[in-house]
């Protein structure tokens, strides 16, 4: 009987090492992929070790370890009174890394971090397969050195991981398309739906792209396409709706009550508080939708969680105490911004995104400059892409791709010109992929219609003139923030056409080289700026923020005026440990108040406070209750205590109701009130300030009159001349008992 010996030396002669590329590409893939792959870890994790929280966010993910039931409803604290005003998706896995390595800053950062990275990774394979390595390098080294992504990925808010799951459904999509199978697609509705999870009805979006690329490019009949579209529908609505169906379907006294509405819904708040209450010009009364906006803005169409981006308490032009840095910044005071290097001027109110409103948004100084360095060459891109694959096969693998992400761009710009952005930089993220695709696929198909002659040819040159003129304008209306940039920018477009042109006239062997020359000095003049901004990163005056912005940020043209990242929200970078010691609430800060951002550390006056009424807690299920998200914020931030805030994030929540809240004192669940705290930002006065008649007010109003004020002295404080008023910030403490009047 013949004997198979296996040979391990033979058995992995067929294992390559990772940094070799496979046969059948090019050498160079694999070395530039991961190039690429650890410059963007670098640039998105550069300083994450210095990071503060993104303190609303923080609170909730420092509630969501503390139980499984917080983990699901995204509880904002401990004790699973309220939600967030969002659904939870994109902090789970923020809670799940501090569950690992703790409750630290950069741990919340850590999973962006990885987001960013595998956004990357999937957004090269989808080109890959489309155009070719060439094109997917150019692709990934494009959404690199896009300025938004950069910031976005070192941000905790919801949109690094809705960037990957429409990224990933997108892959799926492909494969279905190419193959004409179902269970891929069914898989994107999966990823559509995840995506949901994180980003709402934004997911939705990317639906009309994904559909037509399916419906005609897939290598199958059209009953069948139509039949898979349908069965990933299907899929994707369960996926997207099963959170809200979950807290629909569990009584309301087993679960938070949903932030963000006045009738405890899960779908008003994703779809009126969250989605339609940002369109002002679809006049949907924001009452009808169940959006607590009804309540703080008069029930009109403008509102609901749009309201972060003009302020609280419908103030407009307040800034947002939701949208705080997450890497690397501190509070600055105007008289700190005012101080700041000489080189910057902030003028007017471009700080806070002041073109970034109407249908021309997009095309602001503010926006583009972090987004838009490519819309000449995407533009262009799209054009060739499909009219120069007319009378192809309907399942044209090239057309295809152009048309995905062509779809994908204006869908999400259509989205973006409408809706409110208000200064919201991460938004832009999901614009950043398709033009980062698009430059890609559209320069190696023109660099291909160039060496091949004919009137194709200029559409190149034309492209990349196009592009540095575009920049060159970007770049000119910041003029005090790296001077030379738009004249480099410029002579690298210029000297581009140049050798692109020489290229062609000759047929030699030098003419050949000229266009290869031409096409390097191309790509240059394309991603130059954009790197230039990108790469302040490591520069601490012009770090990213919590809105993803990163570098200077333009204002209303005219002004020619330059606001550093810090100036944008209100705070300068970290640029040493003493961060740790600067005053929370300084005077000056803007708008009266300082950037609600926050190390997790209590003010000595807060901890005394704490011990008290801990100490004196008794069964009570919660230490005490505080007006608003702003003053529970430190107490759940440093010690996970559970602290009821009382009317929501906007403070117009109506939970609890007075009656609600004199049962939590009649039954011993509740002792202590503590109101007017959280002076750092305006989200813990709205309390007090929003609406007529809100809970909050008459929560308040009741405690006044029925409830025992504790002195200040009691718990290691000191009276002011006022003794009704303790001096200090921690705000007035009191005692409530049952049977108060």
């Amino acid at each position: 009987m013949a004997t198979t010996v296996l040979d391990p030396t033979a058995a992995g002669a067929n294992r390559r090492a990772p940094w070799r590329a496979p046969a059948d590409q090019p050498a160079y893939a694999r070395p530039a992929l991961l190039a690429i792959t650890v410059l963007a870890a670098v640039l998105y994790a550069w300083g994450i070790s210095h990071s503060q929280y993104h303190t609303f966010y923080a609170n909730a993910v420092r509630s969501m370890t503390e139980s499984w039931k917080a983990f699901f409803y995204g509880s904002f604290d401990p004790g699973n009174s309220i939600t967030l005003d969002k659904l939870p998706g994109f902090l789970w896995p923020q809670a799940l890394s501090v569950r690992v390595f703790g409750f630290h800053p950069w741990a919340l950062v850590l999973p962006q971090v990885i987001e960013g990275v595998a956004s990357l990774l999937v957004l090269y394979r989808l080109v890959r397969r489309w155009a070719g390595v060439a094109a997917a390098l150019i692709a990934a080294t494009a959404f690199l050195l896009t300025p938004v992504a950069v910031g976005l990925f070192r941000t905790a808010v919801e949109d690094p991981a809705f960037t990957l799951c429409v990224l990933l459904a997108a892959e799926a999509t492909q494969r279905a398309a190419r193959d004409g199978r179902l269970r891929p697609l069914l898989l994107a509705g999966v990823w559509v739906g995840l995506g949901f999870q994180a980003k709402m009805l934004e997911a939705w979006a990317v639906l009309p792209a994904l559909a037509l690329v399916h419906l005609l490019s897939a290598p199958i009949a059209l009953r069948r396409r139509l039949a898979h579209l349908g069965l990933s529908a299907l899929v994707m609505a369960a996926v997207s709706m099963s959170w809200m169906l979950a807290v629909t379907l569990t009584p309301a006294k087993d679960r938070p009550y949903v932030d963000g509405t006045t009738d405890n819904s899960a779908f008003s708040m994703v779809v009126g508080y969250n989605f339609l209450n940002r369109f002002s010009s679809l006049g949907i009364s924001a009452a009808s939708t169940g959006s607590v906006s009804a309540t703080r803005n008069g029930g009109g169409g403008h509102g609901g969680s749009a309201d972060r981006e003009t302020g609280t308490a419908g103030t407009p032009g307040a800034r947002s105490s939701r949208d705080t840095p997450s890497v690397a910044h501190v509070p600055e005071t105007a008289q700190a911004t005012a101080a700041s290097a000489s080189e910057v001027r902030q003028v007017g109110s471009g700080g806070r995104g002041g073109d970034q409103d109407g249908w021309s948004k997009m095309f602001g100084t503010s926006l583009a400059s972090q987004t838009g360095w490519l819309y000449p060459v995407a533009a262009v891109a799209i054009a060739c892409g499909v009219l120069w694959r007319r009378g192809r096969p309907r399942t044209d693998r090239i057309r295809a791709g152009f048309l995905l992400w062509g779809t994908w761009l204006a869908t999400y710009f259509l989205v973006f010109s409408a809706g409110t952005v208000g200064g919201h930089t991460y938004y832009m993220g999901v614009i950043a992929v398709p033009l980062a695709a698009l430059t890609g696929g559209g320069v190696t198909l023109m660099w291909r219609a160039y060496r091949a002659g004919g009137p194709r040819t200029w559409a190149l040159p034309g492209a990349v003139a196009a592009t540095a003129a575009w920049s060159v304008y970007l770049a000119g209306e910041l003029p005090s923030f790296l001077p030379w940039l738009a004249l480099v920018v410029g002579l690298l477009g210029v000297g581009a056409v140049v050798l692109l042109v020489l290229g062609r006239r000759g047929r030699s062997a030098s003419g050949s080289g000229l266009g290869l020359v031409g096409l390097a000095v191309s790509l240059a003049a394309l991603l130059f700026a954009p790197s230039a901004w990108a790469v302040q990163v490591f520069n601490p005056a012009y770090a990213s923020t919590g809105r993803g912005a990163v570098g200077p940020s333009g204002q209303h043209r005219g002004h020619r005026s330059v606001t550093t990242a810090g100036g944008r929200t209100g705070q300068r970078p970290l640029t040493g440990a003493g961060s740790r010691g600067v005053t929370r609430g300084a005077p000056g800060a803007q708008g009266g108040f300082s950037v609600l951002q926050d190390d997790g550390r209590l003010t000595g006056p807060q901890k005394e406070l704490l011990r008290y009424t801990t100490s004196h807690q008794g069964s009570a299920t919660y230490v005490f209750a505080t007006t608003g998200w702003r003053g529970a914020s430190p107490y759940i931030l440093a010690t996970g205590a559970h602290v009821l805030p009382l009317g929501g994030y906007s403070g117009s929540v109506p939970f609890p109701t007075e009656a609600q809240f004199r049962h939590l004192v009649d039954s011993g669940k509740l002792r202590y009130v503590l109101l007017g705290a959280g002076g750092r930002g305006r989200g813990a006065l709205s309390g007090n300030r929003t609406g007529n008649g809100t809970g909050a007010m008459q929560i308040t109003a009741w405690v006044r009159s029925a409830c025992a004020l504790v002195p200040a002295s009691a718990y290691g404080g000191s009276e002011s001349a006022d003794t009704s008023r303790p001096s200090g910030a921690t705000g007035e403490l009191y005692r409530c008992t049952s049977g108060a009047a």
